[in-house]
C-alpha cells in the first residue's frame, strides 16, 4: 500500500485552486468522494469531519480552533487533488495535510497567507506537508522544524498474542473519571518512550468529552485482578475505517504484554463490524512499531509533524 499521489515534477502553482469551507457538511459535498477513494489514508480527516457534523447535529459545544477550516485543492479542470484541515484547538493548531502533488502543497500556503493567516504547524503525509511549509516559511519567514515522524498502519492478518493475564472490557459509563487520567497523561508518556522532551500535543480532555467517547462505545480497558491497567481507544468508524488511538499503559504496567493484547482486542472487535483498521505510531518509539507489526498491521505511509519557527 502506498500514495497514490507523487511528486509533481514542476507545475505551476497557480494550475491548481483552493477553496475553504467552515460547514463539515459543505466541505463532505466537495470532497466526499475523494475522501472516500482514499479512506485508510484520509482516517484523520474523516474522524474530524465525523465528529465535527456529529457535534451540530446534536447540538454538543466544542472547541474550535482559532482559524478553523476544511480545504479543497482543486486541478485546472476542477478535479479535486487533495485536501486539507486547520481543526486542532490545542497550540500550535496545525493543519493536517494528505497527500498532494508539491505544487499542490504550494498553492495551499499561499492561499492560507492571503487569508492573513500564519500557519504555524502542520502535520500529515510526506513529501506534501514539507511542500506546504517550506512554502510558508518562504512567504513568513523563519525555518521549519520537524518535532515528530509518524506512520500510518492498516490491519493486514491479525496475529492476536496469548498468555497475556487479564480482560479487554468496554468503559462502562460510569468510568470516565478512570479513563480521564490515561488521557492527560498520554502527551507527556508518548513523548517520553520516544525520547523528547516536550509532551505530544493532544486535545485537552475533560469529564465530560471522555463520557461521550465512551457512550461512543470506543473506549476499552485492560483489567487485571479488578484494576485498569491499560486503555486503548478505537473508533468512530467513518467511511469504513476505525482509527485505533491513543493507546497507553502506564509506566508501572508495561513489559507485561497489556498493550499488545488489548489492541490486538479492540482490532478484532472493530474489524467483526466489517470495518478496516488503521492505527499511527510515531517513528522515534521502536516499542510501538515493533508491537504492532507483530501483530499484523502492514506500513501505509510516512508522515511528519513540522513546525514554523520565526
Amino acid at each position: 500500500m502506498s500514495r497514490d499521489v507523487g511528486r509533481d515534477m514542476g507545475r505551476d502553482p497557480s494550475e491548481y485552486a483552493v477553496d475553504f469551507f467552515a460547514d463539515p457538511h459543505d466541505f463532505l459535498r466537495a470532497a466526499g468522494d475523494h475522501l472516500a477513494a482514499r479512506a485508510v489514508e484520509s482516517t484523520v480527516v474523516l474522524t474530524s469531519v465525523h465528529r465535527h457534523a456529529q457535534e451540530l447535529a446534536e447540538g454538543v459545544p466544542r472547541q474550535a480552533a482559532p482559524h478553523e477550516w476544511y480545504a479543497v485543492i482543486r486541478d485546472r479542470s476542477g478535479a479535486v487533488v487533495s485536501v486539507a484541515m486547520r481543526t486542532a484547538p490545542f497550540a500550535p493548531h496545525p493543519a493536517y495535510v494528505l497527500a498532494m502533488p508539491d505544487d499542490a502543497g504550494r498553492a495551499l500556503a499561499r492561499a492560507v497567507h492571503a487569508r492573513g493567516e500564519l500557519l504555524d504547524a502542520a502535520n500529515g503525509g510526506l513529501p506534501a506537508v514539507e511542500a506546504v511549509m517550506a512554502e510558508t516559511a518562504r512567504r513568513a519567514g523563519g525555518t521549519v522544524r520537524a518535532t515528530e515522524e509518524t506512520r500510518l498502519w492498516e490491519l493486514g492478518e491479525l496475529r492476536e498474542p496469548t498468555g497475556v493475564p487479564g480482560t479487554l472490557r468496554p468503559a462502562r459509563p460510569d468510568e470516565a473519571s478512570v479513563a480521564l487520567p490515561f488521557y492527560r497523561s498520554f502527551g507527556t508518556e508518548a513523548a517520553e518512550m520516544a525520547g523528547r522532551p516536550d509532551a505530544h500535543p493532544t486535545l485537552d480532555m475533560d469529564l465530560e468529552m471522555v463520557a461521550r467517547r465512551i457512550a461512543e462505545g470506543t473506549v476499552w480497558f485492560w483489567e487485571v485482578d479488578g484494576e485498569v491497567v491499560h486503555l486503548t481507544q478505537g473508533g468512530p468508524a467513518a467511511f469504513g475505517v476505525a482509527r485505533i488511538g491513543p493507546v497507553l499503559t502506564p509506566k508501572r504496567h508495561r513489559g507485561r504484554g497489556y498493550a499488545s493484547a488489548a489492541v490486538a482486542g479492540v482490532a478484532r472487535e472493530l474489524r467483526d463490524t466489517g470495518v478496516r483498521v488503521c492505527l499511527f505510531t510515531d517513528r522515534a518509539n521502536p516499542t510501538s512499531n515493533r508491537i504492532y507489526a507483530a501483530l499484523g498491521f502492514e506500513p501505509v505511509l510516512e508522515g511528519a509533524s513540522l513546525v514554523l519557527d520565526l
